[in-house]
């Protein structure tokens, strides 16, 4: 969090270490750190981030640069974020110092304005009106002008600062009323009371725009009025329907040249009632088209198939490459129905589903449940008691065994993994003095937790398991992997992923063949499809190396994807033709640039750039390899949904929840694309013993089954744990680190939301 005490300790700082002739003597404004003075002169300076001279309007234009302030100077598009969230707190707080003065206020506890009785699009903006000052008073002054250093200018008349230099009193007063221990404490406490109050889940606070939030009331400062419920149920959330709109309308204009894959996201809930969320992918991005209630359809494959019409309507038949949904018997007929109907697009089952289903029947296999069974009493034990939490977190530097991936079953096996990770400090944790003198050694269920820690046979059994859910786990996180589209891997991942498993045996048939059979089975008959052979010859990246080589269905694949996804029958044989070319690697593609390429690009992007004399065959190319194999879900609403779905209705009310819906997953989905856009990992904190757990299915390895004796339980002195990678299907090896407590969440985090309200 970019708090306000930082800011100021930040800036004092950094005022002490500029080199000469950066800030003028005895400059007391924060803004001169990040500024330098060009030619001794106060009103010629240069942004030391953009590299932009700043003439006329001194340092407080430079701060308006550097805020993003429009109107006088442009923009500074360099500016580290933390920087430019600094300076508009700054300004902020000058322009309402500036307000009390005027107004002879006495003290910064009274409010800047009077509280109105809001109405809807009327009192809403007078309460939030400091903002609308701040905004007033600086397009009021005369345009900035900038050059890029070195351009000759004409010396300009110094005019009025629209905000003065503070003085060192007045930053030492902005400092002690905003940023004091116990503002902090009291502003904790504050969102804490709201949250207590109004049942917000406490996963609400993983969220990234809850950060936002707190930074842009507190770049307003004092005086700032909460938007009332009228305005986050009319113009809000119209301003908020609109923006998600426009973005889903500038993802759809690349539909025609990527295609798109359309996803079917089933969610049901504890009490049976199933939800359909409709996602339509492409390689910029996935939206949100629509929710809908099926639980009076979704065992008609004829229902199911009115309903998938609609939306292939909405999207367009010509822009679907791919229609994915589980494997569910009425939905994989309903899709199937649906392809014969149209022949201009395929169906295909979730790549992450059909994962789940491998290793859901890896852990039927009774060496491999019985080794369930026993890592889920050894958490159950754990997890159930604060002393031993607190040891065992201790000892692993704050880390959890229990993890949370995107499927059910890759989570029991992605924990098992993670518990093999800690061997070493779970047989240390459980034959220490400090338990042997703990009266849970003498106990029964800590007795039986002790003899499976220090048993070889269970870590041995383990390992086994790990031979073969390792490499799914590891397919599972390719297709999950937003980074560049995953339909040119699959094929190629899961044959590396059965050599694997056979190495791992050391090539004894009698120890891998039963897990082979499972994962052949099912990938045969329910994930293969002929756009992952197509996928997997035409990726460069796998069809240049010496070890490629094709067969009969990856021959069959590209000719079942030629006919259906280019009907016209010239364009085929063009296409047949053509592909010579890429095979033999002549023209473009033989270019040193296109050789390079080959590892580095998206097999869609190398198309693009190295196939413009066959653009038939470059097309088609484009369009398979810009799918996803695999359905990017958000985590569902059921409160919303149940809202949405209910018999009881307003026919209004029903349209702006239908919009609510659309504006929160589409959030969702911004985020979590600009995350990957930056590379940066989705981090979370979350807790095992919380509801994220038992939402996820996870509820067996944290439940209270083992009865402990004499023990005075309490949440109030278990350890907070570390944060926590929430979506990564690998465990890399733990790392020392202290054992400490986070109490303040990082500026981007984002955790795992489960089936909690909004």
């Amino acid at each position: 969090m970019v708090e306000t005490r930082e800011f100021f300790d930040a800036f004092s700082a950094n005022q002490h270490q500029d080199d000469q002739g950066t800030a003028p003597p005895r400059a007391t404004d924060p803004g001169w750190a990040h500024g330098i003075m060009v030619n001794g002169g106060r009103q010629k300076i240069k942004c030391k981030y953009c590299h932009k001279v700043i003439l006329g309007g001194g340092i407080s234009r430079l701060k308006q640069h550097l805020a993003g302030e429009r109107g006088n100077v442009a923009p500074c598009e360099e500016v580290p974020e933390d920087v430019k969230v600094q300076i508009q707190q700054h300004l902020g707080f000058k322009v309402l110092e500036k307000l009390k003065r005027q107004k002879g206020l006495k003290s910064s506890k009274n409010s800047l304005v009077p509280y109105y009785q809001d109405t809807e699009g009327e009192a809403d903006d007078v309460q939030r009106s400091p903002k609308a000052v701040l905004a007033r008073g600086i397009s009021r002054k005369r345009r900035g002008k900038e050059i890029d250093e070195g351009t000759s200018y004409k010396k300009k008349r110094h005019k009025k600062q629209l905000f003065p230099t503070a003085t060192p009193v007045a930053q030492a007063s902005i400092h002690n009323s905003f940023a004091s221990q116990e503002s902090m404490d009291q502003a904790d406490m504050a969102v804490a009371r709201f949250m207590y109050e109004a049942g917000v889940p406490f996963n609400a606070a993983n969220s990234y725009y809850f950060q936002q939030m707190a930074d842009a009331i507190a770049a307003v400062g004092p005086g700032y009025k909460m938007p009332s419920y009228h305005s986050l149920r009319g113009k809000l959330l119209n301003r908020s329907v609109q923006d998600a709109r426009g973005l889903c309308e500038e993802l759809r204009r690349s539909w025609e040249v990527t295609g798109c894959s359309v996803m079917v996201d089933r969610c049901t809930d504890r009490t049976g009632h199933t939800v359909l969320n409709f996602y339509v992918y492409c390689p910029k991005g996935t939206v949100f088209l629509r929710s809908t209630y099926a639980s009076e359809i979704e065992n008609s494959a004829e229902a199911l198939l009115s309903l998938f019409v609609s939306v292939v309507q909405e999207v367009g038949p010509k822009n679907i490459v791919n229609f994915m949904t589980d494997t569910a018997p009425t939905y994989k007929a309903a899709g199937k129905l649906l392809v014969d109907r149209y022949k201009t697009f395929f169906w295909s089952a979730c790549g992450a589903h059909c994962i789940d289903l491998m290793l859901e029947e890896i852990g039927k296999r009774d060496e491999v449940k019985e080794l369930l069974a026993k890592a889920k009493r050894i958490t159950q034990f754990i997890y159930n008691n604060n002393w031993v939490l607190n040891l065992m977190r201790k000892r692993t530097g704050g880390r959890d065994i229990i993890q949370l991936a995107i499927t059910r079953f890759a989570s029991n096996f992605l924990t098992l993994q993670s518990m093999a990770s800690f061997k070493d400090v779970l047989h240390q944790m459980f034959t220490s003095a400090a338990w042997m003198q703990s009266t849970f050694s003498k106990q029964r269920s800590g007795i039986e937790v002790a003899e499976i820690m220090v048993d070889p046979t269970f870590w041995s059994m383990c390992d086994q398991a790990l031979k073969v859910s390792k490499p799914l786990l590891a397919v599972l996180h390719l297709i999950d992997c937003e980074e560049r589209p995953s339909i040119g891997y699959i094929y190629d991942a899961m044959e590396k992923a059965k050599k694997s498993i056979t190495m791992a045996f050391d090539d004894k048939e009698f120890d891998y063949l039963p897990y082979l059979k499972i994962i052949d089975c099912i990938w045969k008959e329910e994930f293969h499809s002929p756009l992952h052979a197509a996928a997997h010859y035409l990726n460069p990246s796998i069809f240049y190396n010496p070890s490629f080589s094709t067969n009969k269905v990856i021959q069959k694949g590209l000719l079942d994807c030629i006919e259906s996804l280019e009907p016209n029958l010239s364009t085929q044989v063009m296409i047949t033709s053509h592909i010579n070319y890429y095979e033999e690697a002549v023209g473009d593609f033989s270019r040193p640039v296109a050789l390079r390429g080959r590892e580095s690009l998206a097999p869609a992007t190398w198309w693009s750039l190295y196939a413009v004399d066959y653009p038939d065959l470059q097309r088609l190319a484009v369009r398979i390899l810009s799918q996803t194999c695999s359905i990017i879900r958000c985590e569902t609403s059921w409160s919303m949904s149940e809202r949405v779905h209910s018999k009881k209705r307003n026919r209004l009310e029903h349209q702006r929840l239908n919009d609510l819906i659309f504006v929160h997953y589409n959030l969702r989905l911004q985020k979590k694309r600009s995350e990957s856009s930056k590379g940066r990992s989705i981090r979370g904190t979350f807790d095992p013993t919380c509801l994220e757990a038992i939402d996820a299915d996870m509820e067996d390895w944290v439940e209270d089954q083992i009865a402990i004796e004499g023990e005075d339980l309490s949440w109030m002195v278990v350890t907070v744990p570390r944060e926590r990678s929430s979506v990564s299907a690998k465990v890399k090896n733990v790392d020392d680190c202290n054992d400490s407590i986070y109490e303040r969440g990082s500026y981007d985090s984002k955790g795992i939301d489960g089936n909690s309200d909004l």
